[in-house]
């Protein structure tokens, strides 16, 4: 069962592409936008994330965006560098904080699902997204809207 509207979002820590620790809490007052993906060097995942680096709408200076995949942190590195993605990419290998969201994959349990969660500037969930049909891109549209909302 995925986190709904409104819950407080589990706080978690996990290691970026450069394996520093990044944490949730730590960015209580801004707005953070978590897009689960299922694997580095795939393709929807590639575009999106490429997409989203080129694109910036949804980048400001109270908003904080990151990857989370179940990659390790050297191929989030080599990924990242490789595709000139801007924001961070968080290691959840053993898919524990994919699995205290609830956005594991029901039908490919080693991977997540390609989902969005946005948690407000007060650590609530604001939105939650999640893809039915995993090889399919996220709906940008309805990510950029909620995140006017909250602007």
């Amino acid at each position: 069962m995925s986190v709904k509207v409104g819950d407080i979002a589990p706080d978690f820590t996990l290691k970026t592409q450069d394996d520093k620790d990044w944490t949730l809490s730590a960015h209580k007052g801004k707005t953070v936008v978590l897009l689960w993906y299922p694997l580095d060097w795939s393709p929807t995942c590639e575009k999106e994330n490429c997409s989203i680096s080129i694109d910036q709408s949804l980048y400001s200076q109270n908003t904080v965006v990151v990857g989370i995949s179940r990659d390790s942190t050297y191929s989030h590195n080599a990924w990242k560098r490789e595709r000139k993605i801007s924001h961070d990419l968080l290691a959840d290998p053993m898919l524990f904080v994919t699995t205290t969201y609830g956005l594991e994959h029901p039908k490919v349990p080693f991977i997540s699902q390609r989902a969005t969660v946005i948690v407000n500037k007060d650590g609530k969930v604001a939105f939650v997204q999640v893809q039915e049909k995993t090889p399919e891109a996220r709906d940008m549209v309805a990510v950029q809207a909620a995140l006017s909302k909250l602007s």
